[in-house]
This record gives structure tokens, C-alpha cells and sequence, in this order.
């Protein structure tokens, strides 16, 4: 008995003791359960984040292929930007690639963290590139838009002005009105509508610089475009601009149809179409000229208001002495010069303007010389 009694106690004992194996082994398998609980929980979080970097590098990529449509129409200037973005793409794809393996081989947590943040930061050289490729492309489209509209009429909002230039706004870009272009006496407030005309559209470093003008005789013509309908058809053409930007203008203006006055189709009714020009222009005066290919006609039409005697073509049709009545001669000849100098830069002739008395004496003497010269002879 007292053998099976010490048998019994030395079996107690070792199931006490494996008991206690056994107790301290679920402790451990739980600690490990946890363990891999919280390697899980980082796991998950590491490939939400991989997922999210992976959907923005998506996303970056459709904005790329959007750039990329752009790119296509200005292929010469942003040929640089596109390998830096192709190489930007073969890194993204080998870091994605890095992360497929990654996820087979079951490489450890770090590795996946390291990787998350290489992504990362590629992303944000990515989206600088990205960036870069639109900020040109919109440039290259809005050079071409405006390129393309060269000698064209713009409408915008004066923005500012800085020792006297003049920043208009264009919508998609700003033009710039130096003061060489302006009229003079014109005042340029902040928030001002202004007509103006393209001189040139250049290529810089900040986009492209549109350079306009409201002196150019361009601007005249274009309004006289937009106002008219008849030359818009091509009924009424435009022959010739003489212009003294502020002051004065005389243009002049044909038609091959006998039923349509190109004169009376440029003033409106009431002289409604050529009042909103000269509005426009702040109020510039405005004479509008019947064209006529013969050079005395046509002489004679530039120097309207005043009336004209006889045209004389002397030695070629570029030269012409023009006999006025006395009462017209500072009339044809206008202030300081200017009806005479636009006459003559609309025709394309030098024109002496002499009033009735001064021709006829000019003739008598002509003659008396002439005698003289017989009788001598």
C-alpha cells in the first residue's frame, strides 16, 4: 500500500508539473496569438496605405494621359517633360513591382514600410512632373490660341498699370499695351473694357506675351469689320487706312455692286455703325472716302470736306497739284497740315493744294514767261 501511495504522489506530481507545462504553453500560444494579432492589424494598415498610393499613382496616371492630349499639339516644347515623365513612370512601375514581390516573397514589415515611403516620396516628385507637363501644355495652347489670332481685334479688363504700360486681361492670359501704343490723351482706369489690337505674341519664360495696340491702323479696320456687315460679306472693301491715332482718320472704301454705297453702308443709319467707333476710339474723327481707281477722283474724295476745283496730274500719278476755291484753301489743307497729310498717305501721291487766286496767278505768269520765251525766241 504504502508503495501505491508513493506511486500515486509521484504521478500527482508530474501531472502537477505538466499541468503546469501545459498552462504556461496557452500563455505562450497567446502571447504569440496576440503578437500576430497586432502584425496583422500593421500588415492591413501598411496595404491600405499601399492601396491608397496605388490608386493615386491611378489617378496621376489618367491626369498624365489628359497632359499627354496636350502635349500632342506642342510636341516640340514639352519634349523634355515627357521623358521626365517616362522616367518617373518606369520608376513608379518598378517600385510597384517591388511591392508585388514583396507581397509573394512575404518579406518582412520594414521592408513594406520602406517601400510605402519610397512610393510616397516618388509621388511627389510624380506630381510636380505632372504638374509641370499641364503648367506647359495650357502655355503651348495659349500661344497657339493667340498666335493664331495675330492682327485680330481682343477685348479685355484693364488689370493695372505700370509706369505707363498698361496690363489687360485676357481671360487665359494678360496682354500688354506700352505706352508707344496708346492713344495719347487716353486714361486707363482699373476695371476698364478696352478694344485693342495684336501686334505680336511671344514665347517667354512666365507664357506667352501678347502685345497689343490702339494706335495701329489695324484697329480701325477691324472695328469697321465688326460694325459692318457688308465688309464682313465682302460687298464692301477696304481699300486704304490713313490714321493719326487720337485725332484723325480717313479711310477709304469701295464696292463692285452698283446698288450698294460703300460710303453709306459704313456710316449706318443715322451714322449709328461709324458713332460706335469713334466711341471706341474716344472720340477720333473719322472721314470715310469713296475709293476710285482714277487717281483725280480719288484725290479729290481724300480731301473731303472741302471741295475741289480740278486735280492735275503732273509727270506721273504720284504727283498732283490740286486747285481749290480761295475760301477752302485752309480747309483742304486743314489744322497744321493734317487733312492734306492724310489725303496724300491714302492716296499714295504728293499733293500741292492751291486755292483758285493763287493758281490762276501761277498760270498767268507761266504764260507771260512762255510769251517772253517766244518772243526772245
Amino acid at each position: 500500500l504504502s508503495a501505491a501511495e508513493a506511486e500515486a504522489s509521484r504521478c500527482e506530481a508530474e501531472a502537477a508539473v505538466i499541468r503546469n507545462d501545459v498552462k504556461n504553453s496557452e500563455e505562450s500560444l497567446q502571447r504569440m496569438l496576440q503578437d500576430m494579432a497586432e502584425r496583422e492589424s500593421r500588415a492591413a494598415e501598411i496595404r491600405g496605405r499601399i492601396a491608397d498610393s496605388e490608386q493615386r499613382v491611378r489617378e496621376l496616371r489618367a491626369e498624365l494621359a489628359e497632359a499627354e492630349e496636350k502635349i500632342r499639339a506642342n510636341d516640340n516644347v514639352l519634349s523634355g517633360c515627357r521623358m521626365k515623365l517616362k522616367s518617373r513612370e518606369e520608376s513608379l512601375q518598378q517600385l510597384s513591382d517591388r511591392a508585388t514581390r514583396l507581397q509573394i516573397d512575404g518579406r518582412s514589415m520594414d521592408s513594406r514600410i520602406q517601400l510605402l515611403s519610397d512610393m510616397e516620396k516618388d509621388y511627389e516628385g510624380y506630381s510636380r512632373a505632372v504638374k509641370t507637363v499641364m503648367r506647359e501644355a495650357e502655355r503651348g495652347n495659349i500661344y497657339d490660341e493667340f498666335s493664331g489670332r495675330s492682327s485680330d481685334i481682343v477685348t479685355g479688363t484693364v488689370q493695372r498699370v505700370e509706369n505707363r504700360t498698361v496690363y489687360i486681361d485676357l481671360g487665359r492670359t494678360e496682354a500688354v499695351l506700352t505706352a508707344s501704343e496708346q492713344i495719347e490723351g487716353e486714361i486707363y482706369k482699373y476695371g476698364d473694357r478696352v478694344k485693342a489690337y495684336i501686334l505680336e505674341v511671344r514665347r517667354t519664360s512666365k507664357g506667352p506675351q501678347v502685345s497689343v495696340s490702339r494706335t495701329h491702323p489695324g484697329l480701325l479696320k477691324r472695328l469697321f469689320e465688326l460694325e459692318v456687315p457688308e465688309i464682313q460679306n465682302g460687298e464692301v472693301l477696304i481699300q486704304s487706312i490713313a490714321r493719326e491715332a487720337g485725332s484723325r482718320t480717313k479711310i477709304a472704301v469701295s464696292s463692285d455692286q452698283a446698288t450698294i454705297d460703300p460710303v453709306g453702308s459704313c456710316v449706318g443709319p443715322r451714322g449709328q455703325r461709324v458713332d460706335r467707333i469713334v466711341n471706341e476710339l474716344r472720340g477720333e474723327k473719322i472721314d470715310i472716302i469713296k475709293w476710285s481707281s482714277n487717281t483725280r477722283e480719288f484725290v479729290a474724295n481724300a480731301l473731303n470736306p472741302a471741295h475741289v476745283i480740278d486735280v492735275i496730274i503732273q509727270d506721273s500719278d504720284k504727283v498732283c497739284q490740286v486747285v481749290v476755291p480761295d475760301n477752302q484753301l485752309s480747309l483742304a489743307i486743314g489744322k497744321e497740315g493734317q487733312n492734306a497729310r492724310l489725303a496724300a498717305k491714302l492716296t499714295g501721291c504728293k499733293i500741292d493744294i492751291k486755292s483758285q487766286s493763287q493758281y490762276d496767278e501761277m498760270m498767268a505768269e507761266e504764260a507771260a514767261q512762255q510769251e517772253a520765251a517766244e518772243e526772245e525766241g
